[in-house]
């Protein structure tokens, strides 16, 4: 199967995307779908399940005209706790998160406003293979 150099470009390759991304011995389930109401937007949303009981509930804005994700969310959890999450919310006023401005992790100890640089993350390419290899990290990391 051949997908456009970016697979952002349209709701098909960005789907056809998707799917290959998540079809790996680590997930177990996913919800995740793509979808769109017009041939220049669309959404994808929905829950990853990985081995090891992590799951990564993912959304994102998607601008097939541009072949931009315009806007994203992606939260961890292990079970019921929530160990980090990703958001491109701005954080002017915050110095130290400039440099990847203004995308950043949300981390312990105080999650909500303990934030860190995210250089990994991007408007203009797909998130989903840094994210998964992160999940695969933490999963050979895990005590047994």
């Amino acid at each position: 199967m051949i997908v456009s150099a970016n697979p952002l470009r349209t709701l098909v390759d960005y789907s056809r995307f998707v799917a290959e991304a998540l079809d790996r011995p680590t997930v177990q389930h996913s919800t995740v779908a793509v979808w769109s109401d017009s041939p220049y937007t669309g959404t994808a949303e929905g829950e990853v399940v990985f081995a090891g009981g992590i799951r990564l509930r993912l959304r994102q804005e998607l601008d097939f005209d541009a072949g931009l994700i315009a806007a994203y969310g992606y939260e961890v959890y292990r079970g019921g706790e929530r160990l980090f999450w990703y958001d491109d919310f701005p954080h002017p006023n915050d110095p130290t998160l400039a440099a990847t401005y203004p995308h950043h992790k949300h981390v312990p100890p105080d999650i909500k406003r303990h934030r860190i640089l995210a250089p990994q993350m991007s408007f203009s390419r797909p998130n989903l293979p840094f994210l998964i290899q992160e999940f695969e990290s933490l999963l050979q990391n895990a005590p047994s």
